[in-house]
């Protein structure tokens, strides 16, 4: 795996935003590489971000308006040749169903918890190193 992984944030609220850097800090588990994040506030940034490439992991907000992180991951799942993996924060863990629906490879509640999104973000890029090996 490269010494660095990009991973793609989008919400509408920058405090969900910051809870994610907050949870992953330089590294979401030791042996992880170290993250650097790429912060969308829209659909539209995200999409354009895709199409260039270069992203090893998305974290879509579940909960962000006017369009949710489950209905974008089904978007992207659909349209983008190769997508990350993604992970979707939801709103209760009752909503479990809807992210499978989404195709999302993870999902975690908010408010995020530090100790179980790291894990999980974790657990994508050590799958995305395995994939790409």
């Amino acid at each position: 795996m490269q010494p660095t992984a990009t991973v793609l944030v989008y919400s509408d609220d920058s405090n969900t935003r910051e809870q994610v850097r907050l949870a992953t800090g330089k590294r979401p588990a030791p042996d992880a590489p170290l993250v650097e994040f790429l912060e969308c506030a829209t659909p539209a940034a995200v999409l354009k971000e895709l199409d260039r490439g270069g992203i090893d992991v998305c974290v879509f907000d579940g909960e962000s308006s006017p369009m949710g992180g489950m209905g974008l991951c089904r978007q992207v799942k659909d349209e983008v040749f190769n997508c990350p993996p993604v992970l979707v924060l939801i709103g209760r863990p009752q909503d479990a169903w809807l992210a499978t629906w989404s195709r999302a490879e993870a999902a975690v509640t908010l408010p995020v918890d530090p100790v179980e999104f790291a894990a999980s973000l974790a657990s994508l890029l050590r799958e995305k190193r395995a994939l790409s090996a």
